[in-house]
C-alpha cells in the first residue's frame, strides 16, 4: 500500500513511518494508517522512512600479513528503528555511505592482522567485529544492524593460481607416496609368493625322489624275493635298462621336432647304474662314519 497525502489528512503505507513536522519543528512520529494534520497549525508530512529491511553490498579492497591484495564483499542488513526514525530522518543524510565508511575502517584494521589462510578461516570474526562496530554507532542514528555476511574473499588472480599451483603439487607428491607404497608392497607380496614357490617347489622335488627312492627299494625288495638267485646290482641294472628304453620310446612318440644326442647303447646304462650305485654307497659310507 502507498503513501497518499492531502492538505488535511494522509496514509501511510504498511511498513513505513512518517515524520510530522509542526511550524519547521519535529512534532511526531505518524504510524501506518490514516492520520490528520492540521495545516493552519503548521502540522504537514516532512517525509516517510521504511522500516523495511535493506542490504547493502560493500566491496572492500585490502591486503593481508603476507602481504596479498583482496576483494572483499560484505554484505550488510540493517533497517530504520522504528521508535527512532526521527534520529534516522534528521541526523544522517546518506546513510549508506555512513556504513561503508565504517565498514571499511573495521575491515581494513581487521584484515592486515591475518594471513590468506586464517583470514579464509575466520571470516566469521570480521563479520562480528564489524557488527559490533556498526551496532555501536548507528544505533544512535535510529539504525539496528540485523546481519552481516563475508559474502565473497577474492584473492589476486596471480595468487589465486599459486594457490592452485601449490595444492596441485602437495596432491601430487601424496600421490607419489601412496603409489610407492603401492609398488613396495607388490614387490615384496611378489617376493614372498617366488620364495613361498621355491620352497613348495623344493619340497616337491624332495618328496618325488623320496617316491623313486622307495618305489626302486620296494621292486629290488619284490623282485629279489620273487627270482630267486638274482642280487640287488643285477635287479637294479634291469631296472635303469627298462627306464632307459622307456625315455628312447617317449622321445620318438613326441610331436615336437627336437633333436637329442644321446649315447646309445646298453654298457652306457651300466655306466649310469654304476654311478648311482657309488653315490649310494658313498651316501652310506658318509652316514655311518657321521654316526
Amino acid at each position: 500500500m502507498g503513501n497518499v497525502f492531502c492538505l488535511f489528512c494522509g496514509c501511510i503505507g504498511q511498513s513505513n513511518v512518517g515524520v510530522v513536522e509542526k511550524w519547521g519543528r519535529f512534532e511526531k512520529l505518524a504510524q501506518p494508517g490514516l492520520n490528520f494534520f492540521n495545516p493552519f497549525a503548521g502540522e504537514f508530512i516532512a517525509g516517510v522512512l521504511s522500516t523495511r529491511i535493506n542490504s547493502l553490498d560493500v566491496k572492500i579492497e585490502t591486503k593481508t600479513k603476507d602481504n596479498v591484495f583482496v576483494q572483499m564483499i560484505c554484505s550488510i542488513q540493517y533497517r530504520v528503528i522504528k521508535e527512532n526514525a526521527d534520529d534516522a530522518f534528521y541526523e544522517l543524510q546518506n546513510p549508506e555511505e555512513q556504513i561503508q565508511a565504517y565498514v571499511f575502517d573495521v575491515v581494513r584494521a581487521q584484515v592486515p592482522r591475518m594471513t590468506l589462510d586464517e583470514l579464509f578461516e575466520q571470516k566469521g570474526d570480521v563479520a562480528k567485529s564489524v557488527m559490533e562496530e556498526l551496532e555501536k554507532v548507528m544505533g544512535e542514528y535510529g539504525y539496528n544492524i540485523e546481519h552481516i555476511l563475508m559474502v565473497d574473499i577474492i584473492p589476486d588472480p596471480s595468487v589465486r593460481t599459486a594457490m592452485n599451483e601449490i595444492n596441485a603439487a602437495q596432491r601430487m607428491q601424496l600421490a607419489s607416496v601412496y603409489k610407492g607404497e603401492a609398488e613396495k608392497i607388490l614387490l615384496v607380496k611378489r617376493a614372498e609368493a617366488e620364495a613361498e614357490s621355491k620352497y613348495l617347489g623344493g619340497v616337491g622335488v624332495a618328496r618325488q625322489r623320496q617316491a623313486i627312492t622307495d618305489g626302486l627299494r620296494e621292486n629290488i625288495l619284490n623282485f629279489s624275493h620273487k627270482v630267486e638267485g638274482t642280487s640287488a646290482k643285477e635287479v637294479m641294472d634291469l631296472i635303469m635298462i627298462t627306464q632307459y628304453f622307456d625315455t628312447i620310446k617317449d622321445l620318438g612318440n613326441s610331436s615336437k621336432n627336437t633333436t637329442v644326442f644321446l649315447p646309445h647303447g646298453p654298457g652306457h646304462v651300466r655306466d649310469i647304474s654304476d654311478q648311482i650305485r657309488n653315490g649310494l654307497m658313498e651316501a652310506e659310507s658318509g652316514r655311518v662314519n657321521g654316526v
